[in-house]
This record gives structure tokens, sequence and C-alpha cells, in this order.
């Protein structure tokens, strides 16, 4: 038996796929999800599903209560966990994590993270989430600290919940600092027992803020769910930089054609100028025999052990310097990371294409200027039909099986898209240019509706890079208008 970590944020017959696919026999769950596994396509009877928060739930764990600890450990190499991730087409990947390796990881994290008996830890990311697990509620209850598990994050409840609590550490993803220096700043804000801050993601810039705000440690490390390398920042590392891979483990920046990339050049003012040919995927050399594999999903375990199966490819893009030191440089083409969560583009432009006013609808990720992606799409529009901006926000509204994460951020209104030698569609002219091209639509923050962008607003978005400290991220047609 294994437990599987289900995304509520997936709806509809996606997540009906994800609960079919990893064959759960039960689910267990809470009154604000009901609605969607009462979904008629949804794979398990009513009898399987049990919300935690009635008298049934309880009679069913009454049985199991004050039970012995089981009187010969699990074996290190059955399975405990299966943690979904997102792959490049569209397929879902469920990450087999074992007893043994959870173990392993648990035990060098303590010391990552400085965690002890008397750590109070705030777990504000969902439970589904890798990151909860292994970098704060195994770890925590490795040493025996207290875990204190907000419902969900909220930037306006966190100061507040790490008062009232005694916090000392937490950990996060993708925007989390980012919407936490957003709330108003307080004379008291140093007033917390914070010691350490770990995550992913966040810009230099934040990290610094954050510091200086709160008075605690914000460390920094790049990881995946699939466990074959962590890459954390060391002392002389460049500030925009990963750092070097941990214990020992060897990885490098190579090509589609498996040949290693050349290292990253910087002009004077730290821009990559040979972008092109230093970018390339992250692969972990020698060790992809170790890798445990994703559940039922032989196409993506072949995506990451390529050419042998002797290295991993992490499906993650990255430059590295003259020295040595990583840089992330996004997803590989088809997935992408908006606010900590990964997904793929196919589901996207599945629901896009049902709007009726267009021929195509092609997804893909650009940069955000704080940290991760923003999602953007071309489209095509039928003969004899326009863009029109509110019928469009109407459209994805009704969309019951449309992500939380998958509101497109940029519309660009395209004639045709561009396509390969082989026809098919080739979406890296679309990354390059992004948001700097004509008859782009897009939402600000907060906000569903789509209004038509201007020179203006581009410029802005530069400007929100270059303060971010990450000038190296801007597309490349960014970067030239910038000059």
């Amino acid at each position: 038996d294994a437990i599987v970590g289900i995304n509520p944020t997936r709806r509809g017959v996606e997540l009906a796929h994800d609960v079919r696919h990893a064959d759960c026999d039960i689910l267990i769950t809470e009154p604000m999800y009901l609605d969607e596994v009462a979904n008629p396509e949804f794979p398990l009877p009513t009898a399987l599903v049990h919300d935690v928060t009635t008298p049934a739930y309880a009679d069913w764990l009454e049985p199991h209560r004050g039970a012995d600890l089981p009187a010969q450990l699990p074996d290190p190499e059955n399975t405990m966990l299966l943690l979904f991730s997102s792959g490049s087409t569209g397929a879902p990947k469920a990450v087999i994590c074992t007893q043994g390796r959870l173990g392993r990881l648990t035990a060098s994290m303590v010391d990552r993270v400085s965690l002890h008996r008397d750590s109070l830890t705030y777990m504000c990311l969902p439970l589904f989430h890798g990151h909860a697990i292994m970098m704060n509620l195994c770890t925590a209850a490795s040493v025996g600290a207290t875990v204190v598990m907000a419902r969900k994050f909220s930037a306006s409840r966190f100061v507040a919940d790490v008062r009232e609590h005694d916090v000392t550490y937490f950990n996060y993803v993708g925007r989390v600092l980012s919407y936490v220096l957003a709330t108003p700043a307080d004379p008291g804000d140093r007033d917390n027992r914070l010691e350490v801050a770990f995550g992913s993601e966040a810009s230099p810039a934040e990290v610094a803020a954050f510091r200086e705000r709160f008075g605690c440690e914000v460390r920094e490390g790049y990881g995946a769910s699939e466990g074959m390398i962590r890459i954390v920042p060391v002392d002389g590392a460049p500030v925009n930089s990963l750092g070097l891979p941990a214990n020992n483990v060897v990885a490098q920046i190579r090509s589609d054609d498996n040949q290693e990339c050349p290292p990253a050049v910087f002009d004077t003012e730290g821009r990559l100028v040979n972008a092109e040919e230093a970018t390339g995927e992250i692969v972990v050399m020698g060790r992809g025999p170790m890798f445990e594999g994703y559940y039922r999903n032989e196409e993506a375990m072949a995506d990451r052990l390529k050419f042998g199966g002797e290295n991993f490819w992490t499906g993650d893009l990255g430059y590295r310097d003259t020295d040595g030191y990583f840089y992330f440089a996004g997803r590989s083409s088809d997935w992408l990371r908006v606010d900590g969560e990964n997904f793929a583009t196919a589901p996207v432009e599945r629901i896009l294409v049902r709007y009726p006013q267009f021929g195509g609808a092609h997804a893909y990720a650009v940069p955000d200027p704080k940290t991760g992606d923003q999602l953007m799409c071309a489209v095509t529009i039928n003969p004899g039909e326009t863009f029109d901006p509110a019928k469009f926000r109407e459209f994805l509204d009704a969309q019951t099986d449309l992500g939380t994460k998958w509101r497109p951020r940029f519309v660009r209104v395209v004639e045709a898209v561009p396509t390969t030698a082989n026809g098919k569609i080739n979406k890296a002219p679309l990354r390059a240019t992004a948001w700097e091209a004509t008859d782009v639509w897009w939402t600000l923050p907060r906000s569903t509706e789509y209004v038509a962008m201007s020179d203006v607003d581009k410029s802005g978005i530069r400007e929100e890079f270059r303060s971010a400290g990450r000038e190296n991220a801007l597309p490349a047609a960014s970067l030239v208008a910038q000059r």
C-alpha cells in the first residue's frame, strides 16, 4: 500500500484521471472538495470517499486507535508515497518515493534546515506537494518538533500566525515570499521567533528583503520530487545562481543531442549573451540507475533516462558559468511552474480550444518577473471572428475543469503559429517574443479582465525584472526592446 498525494486544483476529468491512474482504493478528503468527487466521471464510489469531518470517518479509524507500532520496520525498497508531478507530454507522472529514500532525505534535511526538538514549524503548503512532506512534516516528526498546519497559505495571515504560534521555521516555493513582502510592513515584524525559512525560486531581491524585514535566515535550494539532485548555495556563489550540486553529485548542462553545452558568458551588466548555446537540460551524471521511477508511465521514464539510461535528465533547463555554478533557466518546452505549481500545457490547450472563436490555441511558459513562470497562449481566430476579451473571460469562468493556475496571463492573437520542418508547432519563437508583440492582451494581477497591452505596460514589465535582479530571465525580444 502507498499514500498518493492528489492535487485538488486539478478538476473534472483531469482529477478523475489522476485518481484512476494511481489505482487509488479510497480517498480521504474534506467538505470543500466533495462537489468535485461527486462528478459522475469520478472513478471511486461514494462509499470509498471518506470525509474527515464526519462521525463515520472517526468510526472507520476507531479500531486502529492505540495500535502498537509495527514489530518490524518496513522494507526500505517498499513504496511509501506517489507524488504527482507534470510531464512535457501532459500525461500524469506519479513519482515513486520509497521508504528508504524518504528516510535518507529526512535525516540529511534536518541539518540543512537546522530543525531541533524545540522547533515549531509552520506548514502552509498543501500535503500533495513533496515540499510539504519532505521539507516540513517528516523532518519535524524525526526530531519531535511541533507542526502548525495552516488550512492554506494566506499572506495577510502569515505574520499574525508566526507571532501567535511562536513559529521558528517554515518552508515555501514559488511566490510565497513575494506575497508576504507585498503586505504592509510593520515596525514589529522582527518581533518573532523565526530562525530559518527554506524554499526555492525566490528572487535574490526577495530573499534579501525578507531577511531584513523579519530578521531570519532564508536558505534556498534546487531539487526535484524524483530526488536525483539538490543544488544549494555555497559561499562565493554569484547572487543569481543556484549554487553547486550537494553531496558530490556531478551534473552537466546538455543539449538535446546529448552534448555538453558551453559555459555561459555574461556582459558587463550581467546579461547572458550566449543563451542559445549555453542553455540546455540539467542532467545528473551516472545516477540514472538510482531513479525509483514513475508509476505506470514508461514514456515519462524514457524521457528521464535518455541515451541508454546511465544519466538522469531532470526536464529542467539551466546554464552553468565558467566557475561551475548552475543557473535555472526554466522548464522544458511544454510544462511550466506558476506560483510554485508544475503543470503541463496540453490539458490547458484542450480547454482553450473549446472556445468557439478560436481556430487553435497553444500554451507556453514565459518568465515571471519574480520567480518561475507565467502562462501565455497564442491563438488563431476563426474567419469572420474577432477576439472579444469579455466573452473570453466568461468562457474561462464557465470551465469547471480549468485548474486554479491555468488561466492565461497573456493572450496573443496571431494569423498563424510557427511550425517546424516536419509540421509540428514550434513554440520556441513564441516564447522568445513573449509579450513583446502586437495584439497581445493581458490580465493584471488578481483580476480576470483582459486588456490590450500598451508599450507602457511592456516597459513596466521589463522594469519589474530589473528591480527583482532577474534581467537574465527576460525573453530575447524584451532584451532587445530594453536596449
